[in-house]
């Protein structure tokens, strides 16, 4: 049974940071890329990071970049996102996904994920 299991989510106070964890189980981690996505109340999901099956790669848009950091750890079958100078506007649910067409490379766009997990909620708040 195909699981990824969001952790680390809070309430935090503008600027402060967060280190999301996902745990991975039931398919072989280390031939997925694994991407973060997040989804506030009202708007569209946004992708907000992706990395490679080796961790060789990854990829930012311009709205986090340099605020977040991916990483993933194959023997541990988990994924990492660590968040730095949160702001209000970071508030939503954060969910990792993995996709097996991704290899060397990675890119954000939801249909390409095979698996999702169900989500951890980061809030922004002073």
């Amino acid at each position: 049974q195909v699981q990824l299991v969001e952790s680390g989510g809070g309430l935090v106070q503008p600027g402060g940071s967060l280190r999301l964890s996902c745990a991975a189980s039931g398919f072989t981690f280390d031939g997925y890329a694994l991407g973060w996505f997040r989804q506030a109340p009202g708007k569209e999901r946004e992708g907000v990071s992706c990395i490679s099956i080796r961790g060789e790669y990854s990829y930012y848009p311009d709205s986090v970049k340099g605020r977040f950091t991916i990483s993933r750890d194959n023997a541990k079958n988990t994924v990492y996102l660590q968040i730095d100078s949160l702001k209000p506007e970071d508030t939503a649910v954060y969910y990792c996904a993995a996709a097996r067409r991704l290899k060397r490379l990675c890119r954000l766009l939801g249909d390409e994920y095979d698996f999702w997990g169900r989500g951890t909620q980061v809030t922004v708040s002073s």
